[in-house]
């Protein structure tokens, strides 16, 4: 039975309205891309020729392999580490019941709520009162704080979804409580783990407003770098690095979607 006109109508403007606004979205990628392969030394659009110099560039300018060096550096660290803390609230938020839960969980998950900068300025200022340098140590700190709530909300929601009796049927068998975690429950959360730690990285490489404040010359990241280099060129170059950020960003969710799910693990939708 064909359906009302009416509503063949109104399924045409949602799809219609739906692909208006993915090309909103996308539009200033499109940009940036194109601009990217102008062979001329200033941002034009549209390019009046196409060149793969300022990607070259990119490649060679000194201040950007510093800045990724030490990107590497901090989101090795900075995702490690809130994935391991992370995963501890994770697992005393969803198993355990205890006075001041819910402040706790507000507090863990505030970041996503509170401006960046604020976060930043916080411990640049917490970093001057106790006289510590601005080194490696305050910035994946900051970088920990900052992707918290992502890793904890990953690894909430795989608990969510994990099959209780599982576990149960492990203690049942007589495994101790140690090696039922280790042999049931973390093998079920590793897509959880997994992409948990890899929105850690993602966001911590990215991480540029609270960088700004807690990194010095030599701990600089490559956003910030960035930053610095927009400051005294007008160049291409920038909208070079940009299509690289993209194309990596894109290909790495691609390749954890494909293998671990990422709709399952983002959702709520199976949780017990």
């Amino acid at each position: 039975m064909r359906r009302p006109l009416s509503h063949r109508l109104l399924g045409l403007a949602g799809r219609l309205a739906v692909a208006l606004v993915v090309a909103f979205i996308l539009l200033p990628a499109v940009v940036v891309t194109l601009s990217a392969f102008n062979d001329k030394a200033i941002m034009s659009f549209p390019p009046t020729g196409y060149s793969l110099r300022w990607f070259a560039r990119a490649f060679s300018y000194k201040d950007f392999a510093t800045g990724f060096r030490n990107g590497l550096i901090i989101t090795a660290f900075a995702s490690t580490l809130a994935l391991l803390v992370g995963t501890g609230f994770a697992f005393a938020l969803d198993r355990y019941s205890f006075r001041g839960k819910r402040t706790l969980e507000a507090i863990l998950v505030s970041p996503l709520v509170i401006p960046h900068f604020t976060i930043g300025l916080g411990f640049l200022i917490l970093a001057a009162q106790i006289q510590a340098a601005r080194t490696f140590a305050l910035v994946i700190a900051t970088h920990v704080v900052l992707v918290l709530p992502f890793v904890m909300r990953s690894v909430y929601v795989s608990l969510r979804n994990l099959d209780a009796r599982l576990e149960q049927a492990a203690a049942s068998l007589g495994a101790r409580p140690g090696r039922a975690l280790v042999t049931v429950t973390l093998p079920l959360l590793l897509p959880g783990l997994v992409s948990g730690w890899l929105f850690a990285a993602i966001l911590s490489f990215n991480e540029f407003t609270a960088s700004l404040f807690v990194t010095a010359q030599a701990t600089q990241t490559l956003p910030v770098a960035m930053y610095n280099y927009v400051r005294e060129y007008a160049d291409p170059t920038l909208a070079a690095l940009s299509v690289v950020y993209i194309v990596v960003t894109a290909t790495l969710l691609t390749i954890a979607n494909r293998f671990l799910g990422l709709g399952k693990v983002l959702n709520v939708e199976h949780a017990r």
